[in-house]
């Protein structure tokens, strides 16, 4: 038996979302299919559903990114005060505003948006929900991140290979600069598991849902800017250690890179996923801003 408060009423019927059968009753009614070029993929796990709305629920403010249809907007915004999805497909309107009528759609691409502008005037504590297109992803990460002062939580979906390498630890074979800059920036649990059958249409792959609590940094900007450069300098190759892709990409000779990497505390052998965070800001710190 499905909770009601996963339900919403319309034309004088309770209708689930998160059934497969009604919820493609509700896109043929209002002309909608998955749109393969937006990397859209209804979310029909009622389980995965309840896990994400409780993650984000408590929220004075919550920001979605990506809503379609509405499957997560029409649950969560009966229970937030101040909702606001962004969406850049202007074919779902009449779809949000029946499954989701309280909720503020605003149709621009979260992409070019200011997401810390759209958020700062809300009330707090703001949080930011999204399923993830897995072709812009990192994009977006990158904007989630750059608005992180304005928010207390991001419950997001990706891909499972994606956030395998967002949660991957030092010296794992998974982690790359995508790995260190997030931890840095945030405080990363994995919330579930959703496999591909999960969706409608069925992708190719598995995702998982992670939350984000951003962290505070005693940093300056321009450091926090340097290291997270300095970072991708490391990973520009991964075979490669530290000592060459710093003399490639920093465009210094071999004993200058090597007698960073020494006082640092590290071999010239080291590699960059090999390091700890503390490492990393260690040779922020030791090495002049490119």
């Amino acid at each position: 038996m499905v909770a009601e408060k996963w339900l919403f009423t319309s034309f004088g019927k309770q209708i689930n979302l998160t059934d497969l059968g009604q919820l493609k009753k509700f896109l043929a009614r209002h002309g909608l299919e998955a749109d393969k070029s937006l990397g859209q993929h209804f979310l029909i796990s009622e389980s995965a559903v309840e896990s994400i709305v409780d993650a984000a629920a408590s929220f004075a403010t919550v920001l979605e990114i990506g809503p379609g249809p509405g499957v997560l907007t029409s649950p969560l915004s009966q229970r937030v005060e101040h909702y606001v999805a962004l969406e850049v497909d202007t074919s779902v309107a009449s779809a949000l505003k029946e499954s989701a009528p309280s909720a503020e759609v605003r149709f621009e691409d979260a992409l070019q948006a200011d997401l810390a502008a759209i958020l700062r005037p809300l009330p707090q504590p703001r949080a930011i929900v999204s399923n993830l297109p897995y072709y812009i992803t990192g994009p977006l990460l990158a904007k989630i991140a750059d608005a992180r002062a304005e928010i207390s939580r991001a419950v997001l979906m990706m891909q499972r290979e994606v956030g395998t390498r967002i949660l991957s630890r030092p010296g794992g074979s998974a982690r790359g600069a995508l790995s260190v800059v997030l931890q840095r920036q945030f405080s990363i649990e994995r919330l579930i598991d959703v496999p591909a059958k999960a969706f409608y249409p069925p992708p190719k792959v598995d995702s998982v849902v992670l939350v984000l609590t951003p962290r505070i940094s005693d940093e300056s900007p321009e450091f926090e800017r340097w290291l997270d450069r300095l970072v991708h300098f490391g990973f520009a190759q991964r075979r490669k250690t530290l000592v060459n892709n710093f003399t490639g990409g920093l465009r210094v000779d071999r004993l200058t890179a090597e007698g960073w990497i020494e006082s640092a505390g590290l071999t010239e052998m080291a590699r960059a996923q090999e390091l700890t965070e503390e490492q990393w800001v260690t040779l922020a710190r030791l090495i002049p801003p490119r």
